[in-house]
């Protein structure tokens, strides 16, 4: 493994290294008068290893080597400890020695079998798919060092879900480039002029990977995910550079002429939508924290993409439209049907921009009521951080009562990894019990690789199939928890978030927590819900007579020396091999435990040379004491770990826990915070406001220092409300939380929504400009615009599709954003298309009272 030692960390659980084990009898040690010290005494000097010297001689140098040391438990039994009448007593007389290992509380199996579990965790600055490369590559090799007399198997690669969500993504970015040309010959009509705006994908596409590689940003779900959905807008700028150009063109100007004077015409439109789309990612690319470093990769793929495809649509695409076809030498057939159907359509939306135009207060109604009913739907849809992926992966952490014994604990946990395997979900299951895996024996935990999907029901089924049947367990608890590509925050619990609890003192915090707890398990909202604030344990306390004891001689490093030696599985000696060393514990034999308790028996030899009973200076109490004592801030804290059933957002569960605090009237000495994931998810949903509105505030500053105006933005901006209903409303329909990546989806609708509006706004401004009324200029703009608004908004919500469909490996992960996308685009284009001139005649009537109010003002003080 020296080859991922730089990108990889390596522990190996269930590794058993040999040891001689020293097993000793107090009733047999009393009897012959041996003290526990004198045991230890005799195995330290028996074995000793150091340098002797040499021998020199007139022509040579000896050095002297004494065979001193001893090697396996049959050369320990025969070591003398003492003299007894005349006769030596050899340690094999007073205890039991056997070859053993150095830690015999340990226990690891894979499917059944005992095993050595190698785990490989990659450092944060590597790449997965690079350590598990290099990890396969090595095995041939130890498998051969290993021989044939032991197997080698992997299992839980974590890499396998990320090729294959990349290979999905990847099928999806192209089958997304298929669905916009599609889309676009669709309604173009047009072979050559279809190609204009399709070049800019390939284009846009390969130099956003340049910028990528410049900026050091990798190909991940993420990445790609922002490549797909640019795919429907980096077209956007090169469908409207074309339209006006082809509209030009059929007007009668050469094909050259119209290309130049198309493209000056909707340069400063290209730039508007362009630099205003940008700005709706600024605040995500401002963002500190986790969600930061999530969101920001996406926020720069798309802007560089958009940046490129910007400058594309304003150099490629005009050159290449300068060598369309004379409207004398168009393509017949599809082309004319193309026209007419835009036609046809463009009437009807005149038809119905009329009625719109005339009934000016009910479109404000219908505008005041969408800005309301978007601020509604936002605060009641259910909270979530990111939906849950099924890679194929799931951990269960195991739990006894705090006084089991080992062997218990093993055949429990064997218990539940029979449930296990034996159902139809589980391909292969790794179990581990020991110190290496919790801070207590009573806890285990197993790995578990589920069957591939297509062999199996789906997660949400599986994981409720697997509590069941481990719930009917007597005597272990199991929590369910699924492996997750992407978990957030460095606290840890047995399940998959974790609420903190805070007191003054360890009683209030025992008796709060305890409470608050209980209340959790109780509710239907939350599931596993476990607190390690009881986690007590049996203890033997032993109330020493310290004056009788001083009487005896016998000292408190005495006791404490003997007790450890005996209960502690202690270290008294080391064998040194020629390429390793091994061990020599004493501990009391654990048989005794099982029939009288062996702290009765212990002797500790006095001043006077007897061998004193513990108990004729001590007692002994079985109390029940904490396993071990958390503190926070110089205060005790307690961890209350749980989950949520399907269907139950992390937001519900979130505000349950609130609502429970108050119930319980916990007071203000108690403090509680989230913790993990929770805590990454309470400060999302706390910064989710701030993010959209910082998002409203900057293109609305962009898009007022593009047009010199207050008024204008507002008219852009008026069908983002529609466009987070269709959002909110899509969800929702689709039974889906309100995170991460729906969260995107808005910020991206906010970009795209406002497209439609600037291209009616602009033109509106231009043809005012040159003496139309405000009416007659938005009503020809409107028309005007209508076929590269449809043509961009059909494309956009072609790259969406293949997302929202959810399919392949991580589908789980993208499809929430896509159907955001699709609900925002569908609900915001048939409200934008009569809302935003309607607003536009009532701001500029407003412009112009104000333009009017400041000249009479003017007057007045001149």
């Amino acid at each position: 493994m020296s080859a991922i030692a730089g990108v990889a960390q390596v522990t190996i659980s269930g590794s058993q290294k040999y040891a001689v084990r020293i097993q000793l009898d107090p009733l047999t040690l009393a009897a012959r008068g041996i003290g526990v010290d004198e045991v230890e005494r005799a195995v330290r000097t028996a074995n000793a290893h150091t340098p002797v010297g040499s021998l020199a001689r007139s022509d040579q140098r000896l050095t002297i080597d004494v065979s001193t040391q001893l090697g396996d438990a049959q050369a320990w039994r025969d070591l003398i400890i003492a003299n007894r009448n005349g006769r030596p007593l050899r340690l094999g007389d007073v205890a039991k020695v056997i070859d053993s290992v150095e830690d015999n509380q340990r226990a690891s199996r894979y499917n059944g079998s005992p095993a050595l579990v190698l785990a490989v965790q990659r450092r944060p600055d590597a790449s997965t798919i690079d350590v598990v490369d290099k990890v396969r590559a090595a095995l041939p090799r130890i498998r051969e060092e290993l021989g044939p007399g032991v197997s080698l198997t992997t299992m839980n690669d974590r890499s396998h879900p990320i090729r294959t969500a990349i290979e999905d993504v990847s099928f999806t970015l192209v089958l997304t480039i298929g669905l916009v040309c599609a889309v676009l010959y669709l309604g173009i009509g047009r072979l050559a002029t279809t190609l204009i705006p399709s070049v800019t994908i390939p284009v846009s596409i390969v130099a956003t990977f340049a910028a990528m590689y410049a900026l050091g940003l990798s190909l991940d779900n993420i990445t790609l995910l922002a490549l797909t959905l640019s795919v429907g807008l980096v077209v956007d700028d090169a469908i409207v550079v074309t339209d006006n150009i082809v509209r030009h063109i059929e007007a009668g100007d050469a094909p050259y002429e119209a290309a130049l004077k198309g493209a000056k015409e909707v340069a400063f439109t290209v730039i508007s939508i362009t630099a205003s789309l940008i700005a709706a990612f600024i605040p995500l690319l401002l963002m500190d924290g986790v969600v930061g470093r999530i969101l920001s990769p996406f926020a720069i793929t798309v802007s560089v993409s958009l940046a490129i495809s910007a400058l594309v649509s304003l150099s490629l695409t005009p050159m290449l439209a300068a060598r369309l076809p004379n409207p004398r030498q168009r393509e017949a057939g599809h082309a004319s049907l193309a026209d007419r159907a835009m036609s046809g359509l463009t009437r009807g939306y005149g038809v119905c921009l009329d009625m719109s135009l005339r009934f000016r207060p009910l479109m404000l109604i219908l505008f005041l009521i969408s800005l309301v009913a978007s601020g509604w739907l936002f605060r009641a849809i259910p909270k979530g951080f990111l939906p849950q992926e099924d890679i194929g992966q799931i951990m269960i952490s195991t739990r006894a009562r705090q006084d089991v014994s080992f062997a218990a604990m093993v055949e429990l946990q064997r218990q539940v990894e029979q449930v296990l395997r034996a159902s139809p979900h589980v391909a292969e299951v790794v179990s581990e019990i020991g110190a290496t895996v919790s801070t207590s024996l009573n806890e285990g935990r197993l790995f578990v690789e589920l069957k591939a999907k297509a062999d199996r029901s789906p997660l949400a089924q599986v994981l409720t199939d697997l509590r069941r049947d481990l719930d009917q367990l007597a005597g272990v608890e199991s929590l369910v928890t699924t492996a997750q590509n992407a978990r957030m925050g460095s606290q840890s619990g047995r399940s998959a978030y974790q609420l903190t609890v805070q007191a003054q003192s360890l009683a209030e915090l025992e008796h709060w927590s305890a409470r608050l707890a209980h209340r959790m398990s109780q509710d239907a909202m939350f599931i596993g819900v476990t607190s390690n604030a009881h986690e007590t344990a049996l203890q033997a306390t032993l109330d020493v007579d310290h004056d009788k004891a001083r009487q005896l001689g016998i000292t408190a490093e005495q006791l404490r020396e003997t007790l450890h030696t005996g209960f502690a599985t202690r270290q008294a000696a080391t064998i040194h091999g020629s390429a390793d060393s091994h061990q020599v514990l004493i501990e009391f034999d654990p048989r005794l435990a099982r029939a009288i308790d062996p702290l009765d028996l212990v002797t500790i030899r006095s001043a006077s040379g007897a061998l004193i009973p513990l108990s004729s200076f001590a007692t002994i109490e079985r109390t029940a004491g904490p396993r071990s004592i958390s503190q926070l801030g110089q205060r005790p804290v307690a961890t209350i770990s749980f989950d949520t059933p399907v269907g139950i957002a992390l937001g519900e569960a979130v505000n349950r826990i609130n609502a429970l605090k108050f119930e319980e009237g916990i007071p203000a000495t108690v403090t509680t915070n989230f913790a993990g994931t929770a805590r990454v998810f309470q400060d999302m949903v706390r910064n989710q406001p701030l993010l959209l509105a910082a998002a409203i505030l900057t293109i609305y500053i962009v898009l007022g220092m593009l047009y010199e105006s207050l008024a204008h933005p507002i008219t852009i901006l008026a069908g983002l409300p529609a466009a987070g209903i269709g959002a909110v409303a899509a969800l929702h329909l689709y039974q889906m939380e309100l995170s991460i990546m729906g969260l995107i989806g808005i910020l991206l609708l906010f970009g795209i929504v406002k497209k439609n509006a600037i291209m009616m706004v602009d033109h509106a401004i231009v043809r005012q400009r040159e003496g139309l009324s405000p009416t007659a200029a938005i009503r020809e703009a409107c028309l005007i615009r209508f076929r590269p608004i449809m043509m961009t908004t059909a494309v956009a919500l072609a790259g969406a599709v293949p997302i929202a469909l959810g399919q392949g490996a991580g589908s789980e992960l993208r499809q929430p954003l896509g159907i955001a996308v699709i609900g925002g685009l569908v609900v915001s284009q048939l409200l934008t298309l009569f809302i935003t001139p309607v607003l536009y005649l009532y701001l500029e009537r407003l412009s112009e009272f104000g333009r009017r109010l400041f000249r009479i003002n003017k007057q007045i003080a001149a």
